[in-house]
Formats: structure tokens, C-alpha cells, sequence
């Protein structure tokens, strides 16, 4: 049971968990901040340390300035393409763990945590430390790919956490900083080792946004990329719904790729999310993924798992494969592997590395800070099993959210994985998306000092990705402020 805030007690059932929190020096810099002052409010308080100084920011020797300006100048001098910085017109100058405080002075719970990358929140210690180290040590920072102890103790410290049947037999290719370009460099890969241009993708799929990660994306027109339906229960393509969704799916694969008249000739690879996090939070069944292993094993296609917003401990295990038990041909890894800094790369089976020396680079395939906080992360994770408490915990704040559900027609359902959580909402009498609902959810959120998104096919499902480092107490803030504003914003937009 989660007591809240407010008073209110969230049953979710199972024992009470032991917090893994930071050392003792930042103790108090993770703590649940008292409750929001009004908007506009300025406020301090011992659960984010003090600003540093720097113009433009409260404290700062060049005075304080308004976040109206900043913001202002943000919207007159950056691309339209912006897209949290329009829901969230916040100013965040400090830090610490699950807190983020604005120019204005007010605190923030942010479940948002770089889209996933902050594993263990914001400015974590031991990240701190990483990178201070490299710093002070008088390492390069800039190397391109070649040999440093600092890559040689984060690819040791990887290969410690792979599927060990992958380690055994693998291979890394760091690329470009992000995620998308660790896709692009999957893709190209299979492409290379098979010689065959063609790729299987799924309903659903957000593998980032260059061109090729794009056609592999759910909605990308003219490509050449077969898209085969992902099982799910809300929306299921074939209206079941449960495990006949997933066995209709795992047939219909089967049967594209042995008719001689399905018009897919065998493809390079297929792609697949342990999660679908853009396409709303939709956990792969168990049973199906173990399936798209067997089809793809025995028909000679390398199968590519995009673990850019699963992997590190994300759904409960340590990848995403894990729940699963399946070893894919390659691993897509970012976000929170380079502990908060931009870092990605890829990890392959051996007999897929037919590539000639330059056949893929990215200059910045060497970042050495982010390879030492990758390193501190990957290492946290794994020694304090945050992997196994965000399991734990992720499956009581589902229970909590399943009972809030009970009570508020408006939730279609409620999915997810260890800490990466999904609340879909709906109107009530069709049962059809209610993104206008999800918005006002995301507002009122803010309101109350709650940073969330929002994913889904029509952007109506309100995202939950908080950092592993949660304690009990900030779970219980996070759904109590989410309870409050479910139907906060249902009475606004009726």
C-alpha cells in the first residue's frame, strides 16, 4: 500500500521495499519535496542543492532573470521542430536524483528522466565522480576510435552485463551519439552480412528519427520495409486481444515469409522493441518474442533488438530480451548506457562483422565522458540489482494504477514494465484515444509538480519513466499527484 501525500492510501499489495538511494552525502537531495507552492511561487529547500552561479540563472553574478525571457527567446530562436520544451515551459537550473528546480524556484518530480536516460536520476554521485575523475585526470576527451582505459573499462564493464551467450561471441561498434544513429548502424550492418536490402518492422515501432530508422518507424510511407502487426490488448489488430493476439501474429509472420506468393523476399533483418515506448508502452509478450527468435533463427534472418529505452535495468531485468530469455543476432544501445552523456553503439554476434575498416564511423563515437558515466551507471545498477527493484516496484505502482482505474472510466488501460509505465486515456462512452484528455492530464501533472509525457498512436497515453533510484515515499508522490489530475483534467475537458 502506497500512503500518499494527500493522506490517501493506493493499494498495491506486496511487502514493503527497501529504498536504494544515494550515498549519504546527497541523501537529502533525493528526499520527496514538500508539496508545489502555487505557480509563479519562489521557494528553497534542502532537497535540491544551491544553484551555481552563472548569469542568467537565480544566484547567479549577472543578476536574476525572469524564465519568461529565456523561454521567450527559446521560442523566437529555435526550430519548430521543438517538442517537450512546448508541454513543459519550464527554466531547470539545479538538479538532484528525481527533483528538477526551475528559474522560478519551484520543484519538480520529473518522471520524464531524458526520455529514459537517466537511470539513476539526475547528477547522481557516482556519476559525478566518473566524470570528475576524467576530468581532473588530464585524459583526452576526444580520441576518435582508438584504445583508452577508460573505453576498455566501459566495454568490460558491458560485456559483464550481456546476455552471456551474446558476450561469449561478440562484437562493438560505437557510432554516432545517439540512439538513432546505433539503428542506423544495425541496419546497415545486417545489410551488409546478408546482402539482401529488405526489413521487417512492426505496428507500433519508434526506432528514431533519421532516414533509415524513420522507414523502419510505424507510419514511414514508400520504404522497403515489411510491417507485421505487434500484439497487444487495447488495440489489437485482430480485436482478441490476450495470447490469440500474439499467436495470430507470430502466424501471420510465419506465413508472409513462406509464401512463395506473400511477396517478401527474405529480408536483411527484423527489428523489434522489448517495449514499444513511442508506440505507448506496450510490453512484447513473452511467448511471441520467444517466437520471432525461432522464425528468424530458422530461416536465417539476424534479428535486431532496439533496447535504446529498455536496456539498463528499464522493465525489470537488466535488457529488455531478458524477461524473454531470448539472445538476439544485435543489441541497439544509448540513453542511459552513457549514464546521462550521449553515447551509442552496437553489439553483434561475431559472424556478422564482414565490414571493412570505415565501412561506419561518427567522430564522436569516442566520447570518454560518456563512456566513464556509462561505466559508473552500468556498474550501480548492476550492484545494487536495480534491475530486480524497479521489477518489484514497477509491478505495485501498476497495481496502484489498475485500481485507479477501477474508479476513473476515462483510463482504457493501464500497461507497462518494471519502471517504464503507460496509462492510456479514453473517452469513456466510445472507448476511442482521448489525446485532448492525455494533454490536460500532462498539464494539471505540471500543475501539481509532476513532469510526464505522453506516447501512444495519438499521443493519449501519459508516459511514467522514473528514475531506478525511486524510493517508496517518491512513488507515493508520483501516483498521488498523477491521481489528482486524472480527474483534474477530466472536468476540465468535459
Amino acid at each position: 500500500m502506497f500512503e500518499t501525500q494527500s493522506g490517501r492510501a493506493i493499494s498495491a499489495g506486496g511487502p514493503t521495499l527497501v529504498a536504494v538511494t544515494e550515498p549519504t552525502a546527497a541523501a537529502a537531495a533525493t528526499e520527496i519535496p514538500p508539496q508545489m507552492p502555487p505557480q509563479g511561487s519562489r521557494g528553497s529547500g534542502p532537497d535540491v542543492p544551491d544553484a551555481p552561479g552563472g548569469s542568467g540563472v537565480r544566484g547567479g553574478p549577472g543578476g536574476s532573470v525572469a524564465p519568461e525571457g529565456i523561454l521567450r527567446r527559446q521560442a523566437q530562436r529555435e526550430s519548430a521542430a521543438r517538442t517537450y520544451a512546448r508541454a513543459l515551459p519550464i527554466v531547470p537550473v539545479r538538479a538532484r536524483g528525481l527533483t528538477i528546480e526551475g528559474a522560478d524556484g519551484r520543484r519538480y518530480l520529473d518522471c520524464l528522466s531524458g526520455a529514459g536516460s537517466l537511470a539513476l536520476g539526475h547528477n547522481h554521485p557516482v556519476v559525478l565522480e566518473a566524470i570528475r575523475g576524467v576530468l581532473d585526470s588530464g585524459a583526452p576527451l576526444h580520441v576518435l576510435d582508438l584504445a583508452t582505459p577508460v573505453k576498455d573499462a566501459f566495454t568490460t564493464e558491458l560485456f559483464t552485463n550481456l546476455p552471456p551467450a551474446l558476450a561469449a561471441d561478440a562484437r562493438i561498434q560505437f557510432c554516432g551519439p545517439a540512439g538513432t544513429d546505433a539503428v542506423e548502424a544495425a541496419l546497415k550492418l545486417v545489410r551488409t552480412a546478408t546482402g539482401r536490402p529488405g526489413l521487417l518492422a512492426f505496428t507500433g515501432a519508434y526506432h528514431g528519427m533519421t532516414a533509415g530508422a524513420l522507414d523502419a518507424s510505424g507510419g514511414a510511407p514508400g520504404v522497403r520495409v515489411t510491417r507485421l502487426p505487434y500484439p497487444q490488448d487495447l488495440r489489437c489488430p485482430f480485436g482478441v486481444g490476450g495470447p490469440e493476439s500474439a499467436e495470430l501474429s507470430a502466424r501471420w509472420t510465419e506465413n508472409l515469409l513462406d509464401d512463395p506468393k506473400g511477396g517478401v523476399p527474405a529480408p536483411a533483418g527484423m527489428i523489434v522493441e522489448p517495449v514499444q515506448g513511442e508506440g505507448g508502452v506496450i510490453p512484447a509478450p513473452d511467448g511471441w518474442l520467444r517466437r520471432m527468435r525461432e522464425i528468424t533463427a530458422a530461416r536465417g534472418i539476424p534479428l535486431i533488438a532496439d533496447e535504446v529505452q529498455t536496456g539498463v535495468g528499464r522493465t525489470g531485468a537488466f535488457w529488455g530480451v531478458d524477461h524473454a530469455g531470448v539472445v538476439p543476432d544485435v543489441m541497439v544501445l544509448s540513453k542511459a548506457i552513457g549514464g546521462s552523456l550521449p553515447l551509442a553503439l552496437i553489439v553483434y554476434r561475431a559472424g556478422l562483422d564482414v565490414w571493412a575498416p570505415g565501412a561506419h564511423a561518427g567522430t564522436f563515437r569516442g566520447n570518454q565522458l560518456a563512456m566513464a558515466a556509462g561505466t559508473a551507471t552500468l556498474a550501480f545498477v548492476r550492484e545494487n540489482r536495480l534491475a530486480e527493484r524497479a521489477a518489484v516496484l514497477g509491478e505495485r505502482m501498476l497495481a496502484a494504477l489498475h485500481g485507479l482505474a477501477c474508479g476513473h472510466p476515462c483510463i482504457g488501460e493501464v500497461r507497462g514494465r518494471g519502471l517504464m509505465i503507460g496509462v492510456e486515456l479514453v473517452d469513456p462512452d466510445t472507448g476511442a484515444a482521448a489525446p485532448s484528455l492525455a494533454a490536460a492530464v500532462r498539464q494539471e501533472c505540471l500543475d501539481r509538480g509532476l513532469i510526464v509525457e505522453l506516447g501512444g498512436r495519438h499521443g493519449a497515453v501519459v508516459r511514467l519513466l522514473p528514475p531506478l533510484t525511486l524510493t517508496d515515499e517518491q512513488a507515493a508522490a508520483v501516483l498521488d499527484r498523477l491521481a489528482d489530475a486524472i480527474p483534474a483534467a477530466a472536468r476540465r475537458t468535459h
